[in-house]
């Protein structure tokens, strides 16, 4: 028995494929098979980050983060409640306002390293800056925070107390969400590409803070307010969350994962734990209180959530470089459908 001749065999099964060629006849002779090369991952050189990532300190910045919202969505709660006759309740957020935003602004002197850098920014009212306008809208709302807790604590001038609890409460939900468009306005992928959530997110966590503030030192028969101002804000706050990692897609990730990743979920979980407790137990008032803990704990660890995925985005480049291949080749495709 002789061995075939291989001049016999047809010339095209000796041609020696490459690129295209080859991956056509690959997908004619074997559907449904996939590539046994696995998609190589983006590096920069020598690994370092594209962007640089932001120097502000986490502790101070995202502690500022959370009180700044927790005074500006006080400001608008002890506002109802005074509207509605709940003096326990308002008070104790008026009292809450003051001292949250006192605190931030410590907390933001202590990043920048001393007062004059604050009172700089003061100099110039600039609307397309977002530090600019945080900067001015600190500086009427404190005043008018402050002025509305001294009335109600001392009992004087109440007239004037109102309008300044009135104020506070128009302003404080500005307070509350200009952080999230000051976030933004940075080159941080996982930041700047959540622009169109994030705002609903803060506020939402600054409600959740809020109300679980109230419920855990109000009296159980003026929580009503706080109750429901925590349940709107869940559903804000965990709403935008999902609506965010959907869009964002691979620059979600540091969002599910990592220490930001993890606090998250930790938010996520004392927030839904928290509502469950205060609509259940909303007869208790040992109940009331402990939702009111986890509320205001899922709330701060939202915000340390946030800034720890941001910053985690900015060490890795392919959190930059990817997806703005992705847009350029999305660029080029639709101009060449147009053309």
């Amino acid at each position: 028995m002789t061995a075939p001749d291989p001049r016999d065999s047809d010339p095209r099964d000796r041609e020696a494929l490459t690129g295209v060629a080859a991956g056509r006849r690959r997908r004619r002779e074997r559907r449904g098979e996939q590539p046994m090369v696995p998609k190589a991952e983006f590096t920069s050189y020598y690994g370092r980050p594209v962007i640089k990532p932001p120097v502000w300190k986490p502790l101070d910045i995202a502690g500022y983060l959370f009180l700044g919202g927790l005074a500006g969505a006080s400001s608008a709660l002890a506002a109802g409640a005074g509207l509605t006759g709940r003096p326990t309740l308002a008070r104790n957020a008026q009292v809450a306002a003051v001292g949250a935003i006192g605190l931030s602004v410590v907390a933001l002197v202590h990043d920048l390293g001393r007062p004059a850098r604050f009172v700089n920014m003061l100099r110039v009212a600039k609307p397309s800056s977002p530090m600019s306008v945080g900067s001015w809208l600190l500086s009427v709302y404190g005043p008018l925070a402050g002025g509305a807790a001294v009335s109600t604590v001392t009992g004087r001038l109440p007239r004037l107390g109102l309008l300044a609890g009135l104020g506070a409460a128009v302003t404080g939900p500005a307070v509350a969400g200009y952080t999230a468009v000051l976030f933004a306005d940075t080159a941080v992928p996982a930041w700047h590409d959540g622009h169109r959530e994030l705002p609903f997110l803060f506020v939402g966590s600054a409600a959740v803070a809020a109300g679980g503030l109230g419920l855990a030192t109000a009296p159980l028969r003026e929580t009503w307010p706080a109750r429901f101002l925590a349940c709107a804000g869940a559903v804000t706050e965990l709403t935008a969350s999902r609506l965010m990692n959907r869009r964002l897609g691979m620059v979600a990730e540091p969002y599910r994962t990592g220490r930001g990743g993890r606090l998250m979920r930790i938010a996520e979980t004392l927030t839904v734990a928290g509502i469950a407790t205060a609509v259940l137990g909303h007869r208790s008032r040992a109940l009331s209180a402990l939702a009111g803990t986890a509320l205001l704990t899922a709330s701060a660890a939202t915000r340390f959530g946030v800034f720890e995925a941001g910053m985690d985005s900015a060490r890795d480049p392919k959190y930059t470089s990817l997806p703005q291949r992705e847009r350029l080749r999305a660029g080029e495709g639709s101009r060449a459908v147009t053309g």
